[in-house]
């Protein structure tokens, strides 16, 4: 089979792209838990997302603590990049620096706004992931691509 390996500049623009991540926080004993979450990433930097303070992802996180998210295409050919880190800041969440672009990003400017002014960003939490080691599979690198 064909090395389905990303390059790094490849890996990097893919988790640029806008998917739904899906989060995984390591949970002591018990199972990870594992939740789906808007994220937004520039290569070279920190993955960060949103969540509330209160939620079940919100009271597992603290800093220090493991984690992996990883982004998917959901068609042909298919392709996924999982990232492993530490939460690395965690920190109030701001309405305009935060919610908004965040919003922005996966429903649209008008869309993404709406949201922003319905949403209580008070109840939110600003974290962000340093990453450690990387996962990636590309089958446009295949026959099946």
């Amino acid at each position: 089979m064909a090395d389905t390996k990303m390059t790094r500049e490849a890996r990097e623009a893919f988790l640029e792209d806008l998917h739904v991540g899906v989060l995984s926080i390591a949970n002591g004993e018990a199972a990870p838990l594992t939740a789906p979450v808007w994220y937004d990433y520039r290569a070279g930097g920190d993955l960060w997302f949103l969540t509330g303070k209160t939620s079940q992802k919100g009271k597992l996180l603290k800093v220090g603590v493991p984690v992996t998210m990883v982004a998917q295409s959901e068609q042909m050919p298919y392709a996924y990049v999982s990232v492993e880190g530490r939460v690395s800041a965690i920190r109030a969440c701001d309405k305009e620096a935060d919610t908004r672009p965040m919003a922005r990003r996966y429903l649209g400017e008008q869309m993404g706004d709406m949201y922003t002014e319905s949403d209580d960003a008070s109840t939110s939490v600003y974290v962000s992931v340093t990453p450690t080691r990387w996962l990636t599979v590309d089958y446009s690198k295949t026959q099946l691509g």
